[in-house]
């Protein structure tokens, strides 16, 4: 585990880039982060709620597909049971709830 400091600040690292992302996009009526959860209410209205949960040191995603669970491990964050890197998962849930394509470098 990294400590918590570094937890909080690469997860805001993490949010500021997701927010930059989605705010170029067209997928989103509105990106708003608030105490460290990040709400994405889509072209749809259907919204994707991004947090992070400090005492297991986890982002959590909530979208229309599941619930996702991502822990930091070598440089990235990965689900906790696919493996999936997050960006990727943030993509993908974005794209089935909008039909953009947003891609995280």
């Amino acid at each position: 585990m990294i400590s918590a400091t570094e937890f909080n600040e690469t997860a805001d690292a993490l949010f500021d880039q997701i927010v930059a992302t989605i705010d170029e996009s067209e997928a989103a009526d509105d990106v708003e982060l608030n105490q460290g959860v990040l709400e994405i209410t889509c072209i749809d209205q259907s919204k994707i709620i991004i947090n992070r949960h400090a005492p297991t040191q986890e982002i959590w995603v909530a979208a229309k597909s599941g619930g996702y669970h991502f822990r930091w491990a070598s440089g990235v964050w990965l689900d906790t049971r696919s493996g999936e890197p997050l960006s990727d998962a943030i993509s993908r849930v974005v794209f089935e709830q909008t039909g953009q394509r947003v891609s995280f470098d």
